[in-house]
């Protein structure tokens, strides 16, 4: 028996039975019987309410010598045992309720009131039960217990009559009862979404692509351009961060997360891909659509860039701009800070992680152990259960000392809130720039019996400090009047270092 297909209905009247059992065979233990009555092997309902509405009577002598009353208990325990073998069998056969009256141990078994769920009732109930056991948020967004169920109840009338070529309407119940968690990131993916994903996790697709970093905007649930490779398709084409994608090959885009989205704009090199385009005004408002026909190539991520300056003050600064986190970028920034060292003592580090969506989240972590002393907390990872995991600095070769400089902006995310919010809780680093995006969250992608998907939120990020980024992002400590993405690191450190 499979949990995850039975129907919500059907599951909680067959685990009353199994606890009464439990304790229906604890009483038994402890009453002497002297006749018990088994039924026959193949029993129905009816037929074990009969046999089982016994009442067990006490009726030990106390003129029985030692030898029949050994043996009078250990055929009491055995008949006891068989009928809880009886009563659980009962149990799997059907839903039931079993009562137990502790004044007169009575057992009386009737027939729940479950009904049968069809197939697509089914899948809903399976969709619902790997959320409920996964999803990190055990309050469902203050909905709470019933209010959770309740959802899946609605779902359930939405596809009471529907048959196995009703999918969209399966789909569109599945992401009603989703929406009700108020987490974008907990998705339902039907199975051509989910096979795209999972190709493009697995590196089965095609590695040319446009030259984009992606990200998904939880307020407006659109994807947007954070950035453009250097050299690369989108850049050439004249696509500029924050640019929305609305559509590919003419799909709608809408709903779709960051990593569908990227990998729909991958395929064969020297293939053309037509890309529709949002660009928004300065205040942020909906602006112009327009069209791109990119011709995919192959792409290799922004290599992390080293300068050396010095400012107005005649302090020399080591510049790294990191444009993203994998599984290079630790080796990377050791590498630059040796470069920009290689002449002479620094006066201060300032990195540059201004338009850096994140990515590998285990490389955020271990930048940030470059510079923090033994012990110190980096990040925490919390679960459904308040179960925390701690992530600490090891302290082997790490920079504790040189004035360290965090530029960050409205695109600078995930692995990079991780980086920056542990330096700056832990007042290794200045944060300087604008309010960062604000993602916090982790997510689980498993697949369903038809092939579809389902990504659930399973835990959230907490700082050294306690603050759960997700939705606030980091405050920096300095906010320079003259520090946006086109403004150099220069520009943005005149005044503060």
């Amino acid at each position: 028996m499979a949990i995850g297909r039975m129907g919500a209905v059907e599951l909680l009247p067959r685990m009353t039975a199994w606890c009464a059992i439990v304790v229906a065979a604890i009483i038994m233990l402890g009453c002497s019987c002297t006749a018990f009555v088994l039924p026959p092997a193949a029993t129905t309902i009816s037929e074990t309410k009969k046999h089982y509405n016994v009442v067990l009577q006490n009726k030990s002598s106390d003129g029985e010598d030692n030898g029949n009353i050994i043996s009078s208990q250990l055929q009491r325990t055995f008949n006891t045992l068989v009928t809880a073998a009886a009563l659980f069998t009962t149990a799997l056969a059907s839903p039931v309720n079993i009562h137990v009256h502790t004044n007169e141990p009575v057992i009386t078994i009737e027939k729940s009131q479950a009904y049968a769920l069809n197939e697509n009732q089914l899948f809903i109930s399976d969709v619902w039960f790997k959320v409920t056991t996964q999803y990190f948020d055990q309050s469902f967004n203050g909905l709470g217990e019933s209010g959770w169920r309740a959802k899946e109840k609605e779902a359930f009338q939405a596809v009471e009559d529907t048959g196995p070529d009703d999918d969209e309407l399966v789909t569109d119940a599945i992401k009603t009862m989703l929406s009700a968690l108020g987490d974008p990131y907990t998705r339902f993916l039907p199975k051509e979404k989910y096979e795209v994903l999972t190709a493009y996790a697995t590196g089965g697709s095609a590695k040319a692509g446009i030259g984009v970093q992606l990200l998904e905007d939880p307020r407006t649930k659109n994807v947007v351009v954070m950035a453009t490779t250097s050299g690369g398709p989108s850049e050439s084409a004249g696509v500029q961060a924050g640019d929305v994608i609305l559509k590919i090959n003419g799909e709608d885009m809408t709903g779709a997360s960051a990593e569908i989205v990227a990998a729909k704009c991958k395929g064969e090199q020297g293939e053309k891909v037509d890309v529709v385009f949002l660009r928004r005004d300065e205040n942020g408002n909906a602006g112009k659509e327009y069209l791109k026909s990119i011709t995919r190539a192959q792409v290799k991520l922004n290599p992390i860039q080293t300068q050396l300056f010095t400012t107005e003050s005649g302090k020399r600064v080591g510049l790294l701009k990191v444009p993203s986190f994998s599984t290079e970028t630790v080796k990377e920034i050791v590498n630059g800070l040796r470069t920009v060292s290689d002449d002479g003592k620094l006066d201060a580090i300032a990195i540059d992680i201004r338009g850096n969506v994140g990515g590998y989240m285990p490389a955020g972590v271990e930048a940030a152990n470059l510079f923090l002393p033994a012990r110190a907390h980096i990040i925490a990872e919390v679960d459904k259960s308040g179960a925390i995991k701690g992530y600490d600095a090891d302290g082997i070769g790490a920079d504790t000392s040189t004035p360290l400089y965090l530029l960050v902006d409205g695109r600078t995310a995930s692995a990079s809130e991780i980086f920056a919010g542990a330096l700056q809780d832990n007042q290794r680093a200045v944060v300087v720039g604008s309010k960062t995006f604000g993602k916090g969250r982790i997510q689980n992608v498993q697949p369903l019996e038809n092939g579809s998907g389902l990504a659930i939120t399973r835990a959230r990020y907490i700082t050294p400090k306690g603050r759960d980024l997700h939705g606030v992002g980091i405050i920096p400590n300095k906010e320079p009047s003259h520090c946006e993405s086109a403004d150099s690191a220069r520009t943005c450190l005149a005044d503060i270092v």
